[in-house]
C-alpha cells in the first residue's frame, strides 16, 4: 500500500467508528449554533460533503473551525427561503462537528461534517452573527439485544440495498462495498437513510423517529418500493425489447411510457376515446351523423397509436366534434335596431339595408325561412366587405369572412378525402367551424376573381354552396356526411359580374352598390373616415375640424373613385401630418381651410373634370364605366385632305372600332339629310381620337358619341354646350342601351353636365336611382341616332369652319 498513498495523505472515514454508548454519552449544550441546511439530511455518525453559500453559514464555519466547536445541523422546510426563521425549520436536527473545509478552484467552500446526536430545536433566540439556537438533546432508543425482528429487518435492508445499487446506473458499484463492511447496524440504517434517493421531508420523517427500529421500518418500506419500481422497469424494457425490430427502434421511448401507463392504468389513448364519448352526448347530431361517429370511433379503438392512420382518424373525429351540428344563434328580430345598426356603421347602401330588413321581417312573421344569397357587385372601396359586420351584428348572428381572391383547386371549397394524411375540410365548413354556429353571416369576398386550373374549378363547387334548394344536403369529402348550409346567409361581393359564370350568378340575387356622389362621400368622411384615423394617431377629439366646404376639395383634387379607400388613406396622410406639428409642440388650427389642406398634402393630384367649349368641331364628350367608378371621356374627330381613308387611335378595343366604322357609314349613308357632300367620304380623311392613348378602352357604349363627333366634324356644326352621351348604335341607325347608369351619371354630376342623352330602354334605370343623384340633370332618352344629331348639332357653325 506504501506504494500508492504517501505518508501526507488524509483518510475521511464515510461513517462514525464510535459505538452506541460513546453517542449516547456525547453532551450537547442547551445554546448551539445553528446551521440551516438545504436539500439534505444529517443523519448520526453519517459524514457527509455540503456546500456553504449564505454569508451567515461561511462566518459560522470559519468559527467553529478554529474553536473546533460542534453546531446543529437543521434541515430547511422551503429551500428557497434565504434568511430562514424559526418556522421555516424543521423541529429535529442532528448535532455536528467540522471534519474538514474545503477552498474549491471556484472560490466557493466546502465543508465535510459528520453527524454526531440528534437533537430537538426549541427555539432561536438569535439571528447575528448566526443562528444561535435552544436545543435538547434527543437519544435513539435501541432494540434489546439478539432481538430477532430488529436483526430480519437490518438484513432485509441489507439486501434491499445491495438489489438497488445491482439494478440502478445512478449508484456507484462502490456502494455495495460500504454497505457490506458497515457492521453497526443504527450507523449502517443512518448511512443508507442518508444515501437513499427520496425527497428531503422523507428522509426528516426517518430521522424523527426515536426508535431506531421504526426508521429500519420505514427505510425497509422505502426500499421494497424502490426494488419493486426498478424490477417493473426491467419488465418493461424486456417487454418492449420482443415487439422492436431495427426499423421500429425510434419508438423505444413511446412505447416504453405506454407500457408505463398501461401498468398505472392511466393510458392516454383510453383517455381519448372517453373524451370523445363524453363530447358526443352532448351533440345535436341527426342519426346519420351519430351512427358515423360511432363507428369510426371504434375503429380508432382498434388502429395502433404509432400508425399513421391513427392521427387521420383522431382528426376526422375531431373535426366531427366540433363542428356545431344543429346549433343556431337566435336571430333578433327587432327591426328599428337593425335599422339604427346599419344606419350607424354605412352611409347610403339603401338597396343592401331594405333587403336586410325585408329578410328579418319575414323571419318575425314566418319563423323560419331559407336565408338569402346575395351577391353585392360594385366598385371598389364603397364598403361591400364591411357591410357584412353590420348585418350579422344587425341579425345578431356570428360572422365570418372567406376570400375568394386567386382560388383555384376545388379543395379549398369541397375539402379532401380523409384518407390522406394532412387532409382537413374545406375552407366553407372550416368557417363554420370557427363560427361556432350552423347560421352565421357569411361573407364570400372577392367571388368574382375566382380562377380555375388543373386541380379543378372552384366556381362550379360553389354552386352547390350557393343554391339554396341544394346546400340544405352540402357534402363535404373530408366530412363524408352531408351538412346543412341552408341557414347561412351567404353574402357574395364582387367588383364586376362579367367574370362570373352564368350559373353561378343565377343563383345568387344580384345587388348593385354603386359609387358615391360628393355629398355623401363628404359625409361618409366627417361621420366616420376623420374620427377613425384621428383616434388612430392619437388626436384628440375637438383638436381639428373639417367643413364640408373643405372636405370636398380633399374629395375631388385628390381622390378620384366611386368609393372612399383612397379618401380614407388620404385623410390618413393628413391626420399624420397634423399629429407630427402636434407633437413638436408647433401650432394647428382648429379649423382647416383649404390652403392649409394644400400645405399637408401638397399640390391636387387631380383636377375636376369639365366638359370642353363647343368652338372646335367634332369634340364630344362621352360618358364610360370603369372598374372604380364611371368617367366622362372626349371623343374628338377632324378632317384632312386625302382620299377618305379612317384613321383610330387612343388604344382603343375592336368593339370601339366597330363603333366608329358604324357611325361613319351611317352618316354616309344619310349624308344627304345632314347636308353632307357625298364626294366629301372620298376626298377627306377621318381620324378620330380619344385621349389618354396609355389606358385600354373599349365597349359599345361610345357609339352615339362617335357619330355625334363624325357628324360634327363633316357639318363643321357646334355641339351643345355642357351635353354628354352614352348608347350603343346599329348600322340602320338604332340607339341600344348601355350598363353603368348610375356610375355615368354620377361622372356626368362631377363634370358639370347638364344634359344627358341616353337611349329610352334605360329610361328604367334612371327611375331606380334616387333624385339626389340626378338633381340638376335634364335627360333626352332617344330611340335612333337622328334624334340624338338632331339635339346635339346646333345650326351655328364653328369659327373658321373648313370648306367641305
Amino acid at each position: 500500500m506504501s506504494d500508492v498513498f504517501d505518508s501526507d495523505t488524509e483518510f475521511i472515514p464515510i461513517v462514525s467508528d464510535e459505538d452506541e454508548q460513546n453517542v449516547s454519552e456525547f453532551e450537547v449544550p442547551d445554546i448551539l449554533p445553528i446551521l440551516p441546511l438545504r436539500n439534505t439530511v444529517l443523519f448520526p455518525g453519517v459524514i457527509i460533503p455540503i456546500s456553504i453559500g449564505r454569508e451567515k453559514s461561511l462566518t459560522l464555519i470559519r468559527q467553529l473551525q478554529k474553536s473546533k466547536g460542534i453546531f446543529g445541523a437543521v434541515s430547511q422546510k422551503d429551500i428557497q427561503v434565504e434568511e430562514p426563521g424559526f418556522e421555516d425549520l424543521f423541529e429535529i436536527g442532528t448535532v455536528a462537528k467540522i471534519i474538514k473545509v474545503l477552498e474549491m478552484p471556484d472560490n466557493s467552500t466546502s465543508v465535510i461534517i459528520q453527524g454526531k446526536k440528534r437533537f430537538q430545536l426549541n427555539s432561536i433566540i438569535s439571528t447575528e452573527p448566526y443562528h444561535m439556537g435552544n436545543v435538547t438533546a434527543l437519544n435513539d432508543e435501541n432494540p434489546e439485544k439478539n432481538d430477532r425482528e430488529f436483526e430480519a429487518i437490518v438484513g432485509s435492508i441489507k439486501d434491499l440495498s445491495l438489489r438497488v445499487i445491482k439494478a440502478s446506473s445512478n449508484v456507484p458499484p462502490e456502494a455495495s462495498f460500504a454497505v457490506k463492511n458497515i457492521e453497526n447496524s443504527n450507523f449502517l440504517i443512518n448511512f443508507i437513510c442518508s444515501n437513499s434517493d427520496v425527497d428531503v421531508n422523507e428522509k426528516q420523517a426517518m430521522l424523527d423517529c426515536n426508535r431506531i427500529v421504526d426508521r429500519g421500518m420505514k427505510l425497509l418500506a422505502h426500499l421494497s418500493k424502490e426494488v419493486q419500481v426498478q424490477e417493473l422497469k426491467s419488465d418493461i424494457q424486456s417487454r418492449v425489447k420482443q415487439d422492436i425490430d431495427q426499423q421500429q427502434r425510434e419508438y423505444l421511448l413511446q412505447q416504453q411510457i405506454k407500457t408505463i401507463q398501461d401498468e398505472l392504468g392511466s393510458s392516454p389513448v383510453e383517455q381519448e376515446i372517453r373524451d370523445f364519448k363524453d363530447q358526443a352526448k352532448n351533440k345535436k347530431w341527426n342519426k346519420e351523423v351519430k351512427t358515423l361517429f360511432y363507428k369510426e370511433l371504434d375503429k380508432l379503438q382498434r388502429l395502433n397509436p404509432a400508425a399513421g392512420e391513427y392521427s387521420v382518424q383522431f382528426n376526422y373525429l375531431q373535426t366531427l366534434i366540433d363542428i356545431p351540428w344543429n346549433i343556431y344563434t337566435k336571430d333578433n328580430y327587432d327591426l328599428n335596431r337593425a335599422e339604427k345598426i346599419l344606419d350607424r356603421e354605412h352611409y347610403g347602401l339603401d338597396k343592401v339595408k331594405e333587403r336586410i330588413l325585408e329578410h328579418l321581417a319575414v323571419l318575425k312573421l314566418r319563423g323560419e325561412l331559407k336565408s338569402p344569397i346575395l351577391c353585392l357587385y360594385g366598385p371598389p372601396g364603397v364598403g361591400k366587405t364591411s357591410l357584412g359586420k353590420s348585418i350579422a351584428e344587425a341579425l345578431g348572428r356570428k360572422y365570418v369572412r372567406m376570400s375568394l381572391g386567386g382560388l383555384h383547386d376545388e379543395a379549398e371549397i369541397r375539402g379532401h378525402r380523409k384518407t390522406y394524411i394532412g387532409a382537413m375540410p374545406g375552407r366553407i365548413v372550416q368557417n363554420i367551424k370557427k363560427a361556432g354556429s350552423a347560421n352565421p353571416v357569411f361573407i364570400l369576398d372577392e367571388i368574382d376573381k375566382i380562377s380555375s386550373s388543373a386541380h379543378g374549378d372552384p366556381a362550379s363547387a360553389l354552386l352547390e354552396v350557393l343554391d339554396p334548394e341544394q346546400n340544405e344536403h352540402f357534402h363535404d369529402n373530408f366530412l363524408e356526411v352531408d351538412f346543412d348550409l341552408s341557414k347561412v346567409m351567404f353574402i357574395a361581393t364582387a367588383n364586376t359580374l362579367g367574370s362570373i359564370s352564368q350559373p353561378l350568378l343565377d343563383r345568387m340575387e344580384l345587388i348593385d352598390v354603386s359609387g358615391y356622389i360628393l355629398d355623401e362621400k363628404v359625409e361618409i368622411a366627417r361621420r366616420h373616415l376623420l374620427p377613425f384615423q384621428m383616434e388612430n394617431h392619437g388626436i384628440e377629439k375637438g383638436q381639428i375640424s373639417i367643413s364640408k366646404k373643405v372636405m370636398g376639395t380633399i374629395v375631388e383634387s385628390y381622390t378620384r373613385e366611386s368609393g372612399v379607400r383612397n379618401l380614407n388613406k388620404i385623410i390618413a396622410k393628413l391626420c399624420r401630418k397634423i399629429a407630427l406639428r402636434i407633437a413638436r409642440d408647433e401650432e394647428v388650427k382648429k379649423t382647416l381651410s383649404v390652403p392649409d389642406v394644400y400645405e399637408y398634402l401638397g399640390v391636387a393630384r387631380f383636377s375636376k373634370d369639365k366638359w370642353q367649349d363647343n368652338n372646335t368641331a367634332g369634340v364630344v364628350t362621352g360618358l364610360a364605366w370603369t372598374a372604380v367608378g364611371g368617367e366622362i371621356l372626349f371623343v374628338e374627330s377632324s378632317l384632312s385632305k386625302g382620299k377618305g381613308k379612317l384613321t383610330l387611335t387612343g388604344n382603343l378595343g375592336d368593339v370601339m372600332k366597330e363603333s366608329a366604322v358604324l357611325a361613319l357609314e351611317y352618316l354616309r349613308a344619310n349624308a344627304t339629310k345632314y347636308g353632307i357632300k357625298g364626294e366629301t367620304f372620298d376626298e377627306w380623311n377621318v381620324h378620330v381620337h380619344v385621349p389618354e392613348g396609355a389606358i385600354p378602352k373599349d365597349g359599345p357604349s361610345a357609339g352615339i358619341t362617335m357619330a355625334t363627333s363624325l357628324a360634327s366634324s363633316l357639318t363643321q356644326r357646334k355641339v351643345r354646350q355642357k351635353l354628354a352621351m352614352t348608347g350603343e348604335i346599329t348600322l340602320r341607325g338604332k340607339v341600344l342601351p348601355v350598363g353603368g347608369i348610375k356610375e355615368k351619371i354620377l361622372a356626368a354630376k362631377r363634370a358639370g353636365i347638364t344634359n344627358v342623352i341616353l337611349s329610352k330602354e334605360n329610361k328604367k334605370d334612371i327611375e331606380e336611382i334616387k333624385d339626389i343623384y340626378i338633381e340638376g340633370l335634364e335627360f333626352l332618352f332617344v330611340d335612333s341616332v337622328s334624334e340624338v344629331l338632331d339635339f346635339a348639332l346646333l345650326d351655328e357653325k364653328v369659327k373658321k369652319p373648313l370648306d367641305i
